[in-house]
């Protein structure tokens, strides 16, 4: 990776960011969540992903994850789902969108018209209790923050509402 984040020690946790490229508002209807969701369960199901903690939102997703192998899981994540998005967003006549991932695309993307994720995923290795409560916290408040919801529970896409008792829409990993 070109960045001070990297993956230093397989199979602990991390805080992960993936973001949309130029920050662009991708993820405002169930259909492409749901890309999302489904890809990071069979990751989780086949591809030795352990979820901790996730909060999806319109233009970038936070996880605190491990893996053996988690920078291939996290390219293979985002290559999956970004052809899936496409796909969705052509079948959707979703041309503005389209423009605006193929304007940003970087040069160097030779393999796609279309760019959907910034580069890298910036992994924060959790070092100790108190940074993964501060990381998981963040995370959860993170729909308050930009407005969307009153509580971090009241989010459907995060799992904030297993942490407060309830049952999320995807399954998560015990941390210890």
């Amino acid at each position: 990776m070109r960045t001070r984040y990297t993956i230093r020690e397989p199979g602990v946790p991390y805080f992960i960011t993936c973001t949309v490229v130029q920050w662009i508002s991708l993820f405002t209807r169930k259909p492409y969540f749901d890309i999302l969701i489904d890809t990071l369960q069979f990751c989780r199901q086949h591809k030795g992903l352990k979820i901790y903690a996730y909060a999806l939102l319109d233009n970038h997703l936070h996880l605190v994850v491990a893996a053996d192998k988690l920078t291939d899981i996290i390219r293979d994540f985002k290559s999956f789902t970004a052809k899936r998005l496409i796909a969705r967003l052509e079948q959707d006549q979703k041309t503005w969108v389209l423009n605006q991932l193929q304007y940003h695309k970087q040069p160097a993307k030779t393999q796609s018209d279309y760019q959907v994720w910034q580069e890298g995923f910036h992994p924060q290795q959790i070092i100790s209790e108190e940074m993964l409560h501060q990381k998981i916290d963040y995370l959860h408040h993170n729909p308050v923050r930009i407005g969307v919801v009153d509580r971090p529970e009241d989010w459907l896409y995060s799992s904030a509402k297993d942490y407060a008792g309830g049952k999320g829409i995807m399954e998560l990993d015990a941390l210890f």
